[in-house]
């Protein structure tokens, strides 16, 4: 099985490599002309914490891909490989934010590979628990599956792509606040250019949109349902050349939002978030004023701001080039990410840079965390295509599609990371709206003596389930805001206000 060739920035192609006999992934190396680098190395600063809690090493996975972790509701982060595994398609995987990994399934394993392979996008959270995702390839008809699979590693192949319907779905998906899920494949459908679709817990799933080129081709990104229902998203390809952001209702009503044309960027890979104050925020991989990327914010209505231009000192890239992955609106409110190139450091294997995490304001002041590959070999890891993900104890996490181990070659099997940069624990909601009266799950740290829950300061009925989960009912007089948990060591507020739907 093959994968799609990548378009870059500009209408450049991205080169693929080969991990392994059937396996390929993005190389934007050669996309990226070679600059020389700052000197002044940018590491983690004072009162931040950087540790490489995992090294892939092909048996265990590899390439962890464009994938964001997730907090499940013990506590512990759960997340996919493209590669590895016992199989050589790829895992599921658990880990302890200390640390310790276990591989809870190994794609392919199924005769004629009907469980699927390949595992592109990351896990999605449930409300029911278990964990949700799709993988490229594999399933029934080799065009890909979505799959269920609880905590303890139990698998479900809730449908096989045939190709008309969509094939190589890439992008994590969303549950809506109807309970199904929705998604996006990179291509297929009627025109080949892929499509968006609905799916139920129970597998039937629904085409909503077929893509055509015009509106939009490639489709990396999953979607996100905003608070008004609609769900928006991005194309790497389409439109004028440069990808388009869009919207789609539930019941599949498209508008095309944006067109990029390069000088405000051009080739989203990353799904977008939204932001606290209502507002769209995401990335482009290429384009800006000095074609290596930008961070831009864009309204439900579609107007977009340029909030940061990487590279904006002609002849260095020590702030990052080339961000694939999402941003993450962090506790503080600022917005934190990752670029897969540029940084103060360059090596064999990633002359352009190894890669950045950063912060940025809503203003566009952006602050560069940590710089990957300090020494030979890369052992802290390279290229990040996949978001972070902010855990209930305040750290982020993310992972790196290369470096660490190197028994995947020279390029290295991929790790696992967090950053702690001093933010305190919070509290986060499953879902993040509901009517009142509804269930709501809250996951949270240390949790086990919680005296109150409140909703807007609205006191809440609640039970405590573990120390990192809490189950309460959304209180009648209920209204839109923040949910705090009072503890014996103090009141912990919700990373984001939570909707009371009418």
């Amino acid at each position: 099985m093959t994968k799609p060739q990548v378009r870059g920035w500009c209408g450049s192609v991205f080169e693929q490599r080969r991990v392994g006999a059937n396996h390929l992934k993005l190389d934007s190396s050669k996309a990226v002309i070679l600059v020389v680098f700052c000197v002044t190395a940018v590491i983690a600063s004072h009162g931040q914490t950087f540790n490489t809690l995992v090294t892939f090493q092909g048996a265990n996975g590899t390439s962890p891909f464009f994938e964001s972790l997730v907090q499940g509701a013990d506590g512990d982060l759960y997340g996919t490989t493209e590669a590895g595994g016992t199989t050589g398609y790829g895992t599921v995987f658990e880990l302890t934010p200390a640390g310790k990994l276990t591989t809870l399934y190994n794609f392919c394993s199924q005769s004629n590979c009907t469980d699927g392979g390949d595992a592109i996008g990351g896990l999605l959270l449930a409300t029911n628990g278990n964990f949700y995702g799709t993988t490229m390839a594999g399933g029934a008809f080799g065009a890909g599956t979505v799959f269920e699979i609880t905590p303890a590693g139990k698998p479900t192949t809730l449908y096989s792509f045939a190709g008309p319907d969509g094939e190589s779905p890439y992008g994590t998906l969303v549950q809506a606040s109807n309970g199904n899920f929705y998604g996006t494949t990179f291509r297929g459908g009627a025109n080949g250019d892929g499509t968006v679709f609905e799916i139920t817990p129970a597998g039937k799933l629904t085409t909503l949109h077929n893509f055509n080129g015009t509106d939009g081709s490639q489709i990396y990104a999953g979607l996100v349902q905003a608070g008004n229902g609609t769900f928006y998203g991005t194309t790497n390809f389409g439109g004028n050349n440069f990808g388009t952001v869009f919207e789609i209702t539930p019941a599949g009503k498209f508008t095309t939002l944006y067109t990029f044309s390069g000088g405000d960027g051009s080739s989203p890979f990353a799904p977008l978030i939204q932001a606290s104050n209502g507002n769209l925020y995401g990335t482009t991989a290429g384009g800006g004023t000095t074609a290596y990327g930008t961070v831009f914010e864009i309204t439900p209505a579609g107007t977009l701001t340029t909030l940061y231009s990487f590279c904006p000192r002609p002849g260095c890239l020590d702030d990052g080039a080339v961000p694939i992955a999402p941003l993450v609106q962090g506790s503080d409110g600022s917005f934190y990410g990752a670029t897969s190139q540029g940084g103060a450091y360059s090596g064999t294997f990633c002359p352009n840079g190894c890669g950045t995490l950063f912060k940025v304001s809503a203003a566009g002041r952006l602050t560069t965390l940590y710089s990957f590959c300090h020494l030979a070999g890369c052992p802290d890891g390279d290229l990040v295509y996949g978001g972070l993900a902010q855990a209930t104890n305040g750290s982020f996490y993310g992972v790196n599609l290369d470096g660490g181990d190197l028994t995947c070659g020279n390029q290295g099997c991929g790790t696992v990371f967090s950053l702690a940069v001093g933010l305190r624990p919070f509290v986060k909601t499953l879902p993040t709206s509901a009517k009142v009266g509804a269930n709501v799950v809250i996951l949270g740290t240390n949790l086990t003596m919680t005296t109150g829950v409140s909703f807007n300061g609205t006191a809440a009925s609640f039970t405590v389930e573990s120390s990192s989960e809490i189950t309460a009912i959304v209180p009648a007089g209920a209204t839109s805001g923040r949910v705090t948990v009072t503890t014996p060591s103090g009141v912990l507020n919700s990373n984001r206000p939570f909707r009371v739907i009418p």
